[in-house]
């Protein structure tokens, strides 16, 4: 017996109900079990334990579905155990056993039955077996979520049930089991155990299948195997080396031959046909279709792949070379039948999945497609337009290629046998065979069911070189190379390939199998019913082999084609195809641009890892305290601590105001090339905290003392101050503090437990500006979950964070006569660190502000009407009582003239000069003004003494005739408007006014409470024209909506249908019926003005940044109309939207140049580490969707597999310089977009370009134009990278007015290859960036004339000196400047020498001693005097 029929045999598992596997959740997640010990209850020992001796225990582990009582998997059996006394405590049992296992049945229904059984020895070796107990192990919760396992991290305690595992077969049992009257658990007796997720078991799950209980010391075919027995291999599981093997000149032939094979079975099929239909002879027969053959790599536990189908030709034996007495033992063959006698494969199989064990083989597995008749009454007939599909498993075979110790000795010819019959076989179908055949007396020899042939190779690195190449492949196993490259290729590429099989007779370049079938094919055997006693089109189950390998078939009644993409050896005077009728084949690309790494959520902020002395020389700075509201000292929290939140203590807090504090105390310089060692020399931060203005900071500059300025490890950081305008420092506290107050005054009414909830989750992205040059530093990111007070009056962290920024290189062009693309490395560099502490202060509030604390109740999200039964109360229109009480149900009186503008400036008299009364002015205000008027005339008459002159009677005549014609007027406006005003009253009436308070992204969901008042149904159009107030239709999403606000009101599938042509939903209701109308209101565009970053400028040491929102536009009305057939609306929905700020959780700057597209591609980290998103696995399995902002910005995203990176590519147009475009990105979850998890701000810089080509190591100049401005400017120029551009002027200069000036930019590039650098022209008065340009280099490495190797000690000692020699090649005295690659490794003696004409120098060299062993390569360029180079020698420094 072969090992892989052993481990076969040995791993046969039960499978799981057919309902429970459709129920399943794609992908398999792997779990771990660990049983620690057993607790004997006080009866245990003398109820199993009396007149036993010499008892060990051992568990048994199965798998156990509740809903359909089926156990599957295999049990598993752990070793025995002996029980263990401890004085004056319960007898234990130490099991000490750790299980593994993964599965897609993430379903409360599945659990585990773990039972105890004792086990004693037999006189005659045999072992006894006596069960005492079993407990049932809940795997999964049976929350909202079935895909989450129960929360394990604590031990649990599993309680022992009486009685055999066998009696959760009883049908008594239902859930909740553990609460039946029938399970009687056992007193005291409990196991300790514990279930947690084992993601490193991803790795093994197609060596392990599903379902199957192991332990880690157990042997499993593909993992790399240890030395200690009782080690773990699946604690960190690691695989064995994978091979790729080839199957050529493969054949098959079948007894007594291949044609008196096939007619036996046709014969068969048919007999049985008609024995099914009870009928004679019809004339009707069943055809052969097609004759495949499944091919895959098999463990010997289950396959490693889905296995290869290939289609197999009937071919002369004598093609194949078989001779006919050794494959054929049966007779012999007459010569009408020797022409077509074996099966052939006319391509090769190429396995990559093989591994050299004894245990990994090859399955073999012969299918046939049959074809029958059908008529349109469902019974068979001829007609070829109407036919059924089916297929059958005839012969399968197994190989071991690696019972040997290695790969040389696998043989290359090789000979199988070929099995049938009922017995058990890898595919787990039922096979066929003939009645006659006894296959169990003729094992080991060629059976009379027939045998394979084929030659076998290895690929392998000895191989690869006297292997000829293969000049000709198979398209799709060309793409096959290019997308996923075999890990044993390495530097060996396509000669590896061992060269092609002999050619074939000419046949079909593709074979397309035109089956007319039904969408599922059953299973058919010789022994079991046949597939037409199925009635169509009643849905057929497919075959396990076709189900498992997922054969492609169209989704039609009666019409299917199957196409193999099997490509044969055609002669070359085959007839081309068409190029118009085949469509091009897109396949895998991957961008060139690099993607920019997402900083913000991978660099959280470490914890200080500063030195004592370090942190003694910032105390020492004298720093402001952070005190409590009572004056004491917050209290000091360890930023390694994990941090429990928990929102009752939140809600219990007294202190409900918290100011957040920010302290920037200190900023340490990391060594960068081609920087100065002060760089930089001052900065200031841009930040936004919540809903809080964006801030920007004043300029702070970095105090240095002697130790900072020190190269050594231990520098002291350098002080944050606050400068002046002239560089110099303020009075006062070092650093820069600065407070964030959220008060009743800020937030909104319930929004208190999502500003603690941001703080629990989120990552505050701070961005280091350099303050002299006005460019990026870098930018850091710090957890703001150690704000929380959870009680405490105010508590205070301090950090150091890394300030990162991400830089991207192209490597140079290689000299090749293959044009290719260039990949562009992109890596992460540490500019610096920033020393922050953070505090949150606990304040009280005013308690007369009313101030939710928790949100408001779930049936505010429903809109409900008022019920009208109300009317207007008579009196005044004015009145207080009717502006007090019925407001809805009442209307202000005022003048025309004072609402239509039109009205007043047609009439004539002095009315419309008559002050306008306010709108709520009163009848009490209306006279206090009348007295105050009489009041006035009786002070003027006693001043002037005598009365106002009376107007003559001809102008009182004109203005009464004004008037009347005023009044006529005013009748006719009045009779015209009539109608529209008594409609805009009505409206009120049936107008239900609802607020939302809406972020970018975030969809507010909310329900209409709708009621037809009416006797008779109704069908009721919903009208809304703005399209971001939508209905929704879909049931699917309006549950999910519902779940995420808690809502309890009734949900209805298929309630809307489509109005045509308008495309507005429609509704039906009954008489006097009420339904509830989801709606949503979700925005991307930013229609309110945001402000940018504040500048905090004030001079007291506590800086309070004012407690106000962004500028928001004025709320926006929307109006929903519910109307009915006849036009008039039935209610009304005025939806009142105010825009709030949101909160952003990245920012992405971005420099491109002027009039270019920008294509960036954003990675994603794994979404467990990302702030704000709740962790597991299923999240890493949802199909990410993303929203922007400016809707002329392209933004996508594209569905990868789970353990495959996930991208965010972005398309933005270009525009002038130095414009910079800001929009923003919405990160979703969620198949509907209910609330971003992510909200990303980004920047796009559009600089002018300059392409500039250089020699690596040589000074190349650039000239290029500054435009003065409208005043005189004094202005400085700085550089990206300073060590390797070079600007004249250097120092500052004066800018003239509207003056144009020419600025030399010199640059010296040290690596070949393309990269990026900056040019800014600030103001040095104001601060300001004047103009900007984005340097292109491209830079190519010189032609090296000597090379030279040495080899150097690692760490120690003071280096070595060396020397070379350099011959000047010019007739006359020439001096030279010597540049080096790496002036850190390699220090010249003299950094410019002169020599003679035709003389030979010395030059002196001094290698610094490495710090680690590895190879360097260094350049050492000779430049003449213009700095030009002359020659460039490459020296090869090995460290060890």
């Amino acid at each position: 017996m072969t090992e892989w029929k052993r481990v076969f045999d040995s791993r046969r598992a039960v499978p799981p109900h057919g309902q429970t596997t459709r129920l399943g959740q794609e992908p398999s997640q792997g779990f771990q079990i660990v049983f620690k010990h057993f607790v004997c209850g006080g009866h245990f020992e003398q109820k199993f334990l009396q007149g036993l001796q010499g008892v060990r225990f051992q568990l048994r582990v199965s798998l156990f579905d509740i809903s359909h009582r089926h156990f599957f998997g295999r049990t598993w059996k752990g070793s025995p155990q002996q029980m263990r006394t401890s004085l004056g405590q319960s007898k234990t049992i130490p099991f000490n056993e750790v299980l593994y296992f993964h599965t897609s049945l993430r379903l409360p229904s599945v659990v585990a039955v773990v039972e105890v059984v004792a086990v004693t020895d037999q006189a005659d070796g045999s072992h006894h077996a006596l069960g005492c107990g079993f407990g049932i192990l809940r795997l999964f919760s049976a929350k909202a979520d079935p895909a989450e396992a129960v929360d394990s991290k604590e031990p649990r305690r599993l309680c022992l049930y009486h009685g055999s595992p066998r009696a959760l077969l009883h049908p008594s049992l239902h859930e909740p089991v553990e609460k039946n009257q029938l399970m009687l658990p056992m007193d005291g007796a409990c196991l300790h155990c514990g279930l947690q997720p084992h993601p490193p078991l991803e790795l093994v799950t197609a060596l392990l299948p599903q379902n199957l209980l192991v332990s880690g010391s157990e042997p499993i075919p593909g993992l790399v195997s240890s030395t200690d027995s009782s080690a773990d291999l699946l604690q960190k599981p690691r695989l064995l080396k994978s091979l790729i093997c080839y199957l050529d000149k493969l054949s098959i032939s079948l007894y007594p031959s291949l044609e008196k094979f096939e007619e036996d079975l046709l014969l068969l099929l048919n007999m049985d046909r008609l024995n099914q239909r009870g009928c004679g002879p019809d004339g009707k027969d069943i055809t052969i279709q097609e004759r495949r053959l499944h091919v895959g790599v098999h463990s010997g536990w289950g396959f490693l792949s889905r296995p290869q189908v290939v289609v197999l030709e009937p071919e002369p034996l004598a093609s194949k070379g078989l001779q006919q007495t050794g494959s054929l033992p049966r007779g012999s063959l007459g010569s009408s039948s020797a022409r077509c006698q074996v099966l052939g494969l006319r391509s090769r199989l190429q396995l990559k999945e093989m591994v050299n064990h004894p245990a990994f083989g090859v399955v073999f597995q012969l299918e046939y497609v049959f074809s029958a008749p059908l008529g349109g009454d469902g019974k068979l007939s001829f007609t070829t337009s109407s036919k059924m599909a089916f297929m059958q498993c005839l012969r399968w075979s197994a190989w071991s290629p690696f019972q040997a110790a290695s790969c040389a000795d696998a043989p290359s010819e090789v000979r199988l046998a070929l099995r049938g019959g009922p017995g058990p076989n890898p595919g787990g179908v039922m096979v066929y065979t003939a009645p006659h055949l006894d296959w169990n007396s003729r094992e080991g020899e060629d059976p009379e069911g027939g045998a394979m042939k084929f030659r076998f190779t290895v690929r392998s690195e000895a191989q690869a070189t006297s292997t000829p190449i293969s000049t000709r492949k198979r398209p799709e196993e060309a793409s096959w190379h290019k997308r996923s490259p075999s890990p044993l290729r390495g530097g060996v590429g396509h000669q590896a390939l061992p060269s092609p099989p002999p050619k074939s007779p000419l046949g079909p370049g593709l074979s397309i199998s035109q089956l007319a079938a039904t969408p599922r094919y059953p299973t058919i055997s010789h022994t079991v019913a046949s597939p037409w006693q199925q009635q169509l089109p009643s849905q057929l189950h497919p075959s396990p082999m076709v189900s498992a390998y997922q054969l492609s078939h169209a989704e039609l009644p009666c019409a299917s084609s199957i196409a193999h993409l099997e490509v044969s050896f055609s002669h070359a005077s085959a007839e081309p195809a068409v190029a118009d009728e085949e469509p091009l084949r897109e396949v895998t690309f991957t961008p060139v641009h690099a993607p920019v790494i997402t900083l913000g959520t991978q660099t959280p902020g470490s914890s200080s890892s500063m030195s004592r002395s370090s942190i003694a020389h910032l105390y020492s700075a004298g720093f402001p305290e952070i005190l409590d509201c009572r004056g004491q000292v917050a209290d000091v929290l360890d930023p390694g601590e994990p941090i429990n939140f928990n929102p009752q203590k939140e809600e219990a807090d007294p202190l409900q105001c918290n100011k957040l504090v920010l302290q920037f105390l200190a900023f340490s310089r990391v060594p960068q090339d081609n920087m100065g060692a002060d760089w930089p020399k001052s900065v200031y931060f841009t930040f936004q905290v919540y809903r809080f203005p964006p801030v920007k900071t004043q300029r702070l500059l970095l105090l240095c003392t002697e130790k900072t300025q020190l190269d050594t490890a231990d520098r002291y950081p350098c002080i944050l101050t606050v400068a002046k305008s002239n560089s110099s420092t303020e009075s006062g506290p070092p650093g820069l503090e600065l407070t964030f107050l959220a008060d009743p005054a800020f937030l909104k009414p319930g929004e208190r437990p999502w500003f603690l909830q941001y703080l629990a989750l989120h990552t505050l992205q701070i961005d280091v500006w350099d303050a002299d040059s006005l460019m990026l530093v870098g930018s850091a990111a710090v957890e703001l979950k150690h704000l929380l007070r959870q009680g405490r009056p105010a508590v205070q962290v301090m950090q150091e964070l890394e300030v990162i920024t991400t830089e991207y290189l192209q490597e140079a062009l290689m000299v090749s006569g293959q044009r290719s693309m260039t990949p562009i490395n992109v890596f992460t560099v540490v500019r610096g660190k920033l020393l922050l502490r953070m505090a949150n202060v606990g304040l009280p509030f005013d308690p007369s502000v009313k101030w939710p604390v928790t949100l408001p109740p779930s049936h505010s999200r429903v809109v409900q009407p008022h019920d009208g039964t109300r009317g207007f109360g008579g009196g005044s229109l004015c009145s207080n009582s009717v502006l007090g009480h019925h407001a809805r149900n009442a209307s202000d009186a005022r003048r025309l003239v004072d609402i239509d503008a039109d009205l007043a400036a047609l009439l004539y008299s002095r009315m419309k000069a008559a002050p306008r009364r306010p709108e709520t002015e009163g009848e009490a205000e209306a006279a206090r003004r009348r007295k105050l008027a009489r009041m006035e005339a009786v002070r003027q008459y006693e001043e002037q003494g005598h009365m106002p002159p009376r107007p003559r009677l001809t102008s009182r005549r004109e203005e009464h005739l004004e008037q009347f014609r005023d009044l006529g007027v005013i009748e006719a406006y009045r009779e015209r408007h009539k109608a529209e005003s008594i409609t805009v009253m009505l409206s009120q009436a049936i107008t239900v006014r609802h607020t939302v308070y809406a972020a970018l992204g975030t969809a507010e969901f909310f329900e209409f409470v709708l009621r037809n008042p009416f006797n008779m149904p109704r069908t009721i159009t919903i009208e809304c024209e703005d399209p971001e107030l939508s209905v929704i239709t879909s049931s699917r999403e309006w549950g999910h909506f519902k779940g995420l606000t808690r809502s309890t009101t009734p949900l209805e599938e298929g309630m809307f249908h489509l109005k045509g042509g308008t495309r507005a939903p429609q509704v039906y209701l009954r008489p006097k019926e009420t339904l509830y109308i989801p709606l949503k209101y979700q925005t991307f565009a930013l229609d309110y003005v945001s402000q940018e970053p504040m500048d905090v400028f004030t001079s007291t040491s506590v800086r309070l940044v004012e407690k106000h929102q962004l500028n928001s536009a004025q709320a926006k009305i929307i109006k929903v109309v519910f109307r009915a057939e006849d036009g008039k609306p039935l209610a009304i929905c005025e939806v009142s939207v105010e825009r709030i700020p949101h909160v952003i959780d990245q920012t992405f700057r971005f420099y491109h140049p002027e009039l270019t597209v920008l294509k960036k591609a954003i990675r994603l980290p794994p979404w467990d580490s990302v702030p704000g998103v709740l962790g597991g696995s299923e999240h890493r399995m949802r199909h990410i969707h993303v929203r922007c902002s400016d809707p002329n910005v392209i933004c996508d995203t594209k569905s990868m597999s789970p353990m495959e990176p996930q991208d965010v590519y972005l398309k933005v147009s270009g525009a002038q310089s130095p414009r910079i475009k800001r929009f923003f990105i919405a990160v979703f979850l969620d198949e509907w977009l209910a609330a971003p998890a992510q909200v990303w701000q980004v920047y796009v810089h559009f600089l002018q370009r300059v392409d500039i080509s250089c020699v690596s190591g040589q000074l190349t100049w650039q000239s290029l134009v500054l435009r003065g401005t409208r005043a005189l400017r004094k202005v400085r120029c700085y550089a990206s990278h300073p060590g390797e551009i070079q600007v004249d002027p250097v120092e500052v200069f004066a800018l003239p007015a509207a003056a144009v000036q020419d600025l030399r930019v010199g640059v010296r590039a040290w690596r070949p290859g393309g990269r990026f650098a900056y040019l800014n022209v600030v103001d040095v008065e104001h601060r300001q960036l004047l103009s900007a340009w984005l340097l292109c280099l491209s830079c190519r490495q010189p032609l090296i004339s000597k090379a030279f190797e040495i080899f150097l000690p690692v760490g120690g000692g003071k280096g070595s000196s060396k020397k070379i020699t350099y011959t000047n090649p010019y007739q006359n005295k020439r001096a030279f400047l010597l540049r080096t690659t790496h002036p850190d490794l390699l220090h010249f003696k003299e950094d410019s020498v002169e020599i003679e004409g035709g003389e030979t120098y010395t030059i002196g060299l001094r290698f610094a001693p490495g710090q680690s062993a590895g190879v360097e390569e260094i350049l050492v360029f000779i430049n003449n005097h213009d700095d030009t180079n002359e020659e460039t020698f490459c020296i090869r420094v090995q460290y060890r």
